[in-house]
C-alpha cells in the first residue's frame, strides 16, 4: 500500500540537499529510517554521550 506524506516546501529544500545526485527523496528517508532502527537514535554531529 502507498501512502502520501506532506511536507513543507522548506523541508523538501533540506532534504534534497542532503541526497545523493540519484536518490529519490522516498530512497533518502529510507536510509533515515534503517539508521535510526540501526542505532536506536539519529547522533548529531559534535554530540558525545
Amino acid at each position: 500500500m502507498t501512502q502520501t506524506l506532506e511536507i513543507s516546501d522548506e523541508l523538501a529544500e533540506r532534504i534534497d540537499s542532503h541526497r545523493e545526485d540519484d536518490e529519490t527523496r522516498e530512497e533518502f528517508l529510507e536510509e533515515l529510517v534503517t539508521i535510526f532502527e540501526t542505532e536506536g537514535a539519529f547522533l548529531q554531529e559534535g554530540y558525545s554521550e
